[in-house]
């Protein structure tokens, strides 16, 4: 069982790692040509090439943010009805009145809202607990002057993708749409 989260988890971190960052990029370019022309396009040099590089790294962290949480929702839907390790992660419906749920077969985006708002909750709540042991270990073992001065997009990235691997661990047990079965 713990090889299929590990496959499950690494598959899902390097689509959401090319996904958010490969938007990111898309983004920052697109925002850096916009400044450049609007700007006059002066002609290229080594401090245009400097600065424009600034203005990239800039608009990059910037937009990773949001694509990063536009990457968490569009790749929940890869980690269902895919076998691994001899077992899926599989949907289902809401149970009605009269009837039992049904394992979805073709997931949409609307079928993955409220899975993803408490798996999306879940991430929170494992991300703030890592960054809460990283604090106390901070204040430990370092004679850091400011509180947060470490924290930044990137660690925040790694603590998502830490915190990524043990909430498909606990997202079958919290959200009673999703089990995991043999395939």
């Amino acid at each position: 069982m713990s090889r299929f989260y590990l496959i499950l988890w690494l598959k899902w971190m390097l689509w959401l790692t090319f996904l958010s960052v490969f938007l990111a990029i898309l983004g920052a370019a697109f925002t850096t040509v916009v400044v450049y022309i609007k700007q006059g396009a002066v002609p290229l040099n080594n401090e245009v090439y400097a600065a424009l590089f600034e203005i990239f790294k800039f608009w990059f962290a910037i937009i990773w943010s949001v694509t990063l949480l536009l990457s968490l929702f569009l790749t929940l839907k890869t980690v269902f009805n895919h076998c691994y390790a001899n077992f899926k992660l599989i949907l289902f419906t809401c149970p009605d009145k009269n009837s039992q749920s049904q394992q979805i077969e073709q997931i949409g985006y609307g079928d993955l809202v409220k899975v993803w708002r408490k798996w999306f909750m879940l991430l929170m709540w494992l991300v703030g607990v890592q960054m809460i042991l990283a604090f106390i270990s901070m204040k430990l073992f370092s004679n850091a002057a400011t509180l947060f001065d470490w924290f930044n997009i990137y660690v925040l990235y790694l603590f998502l993708l830490i915190a990524g691997y043990f909430s498909f661990m606990i997202l079958s047990v919290k959200c009673k749409k999703v089990k995991v079965v043999k395939c």
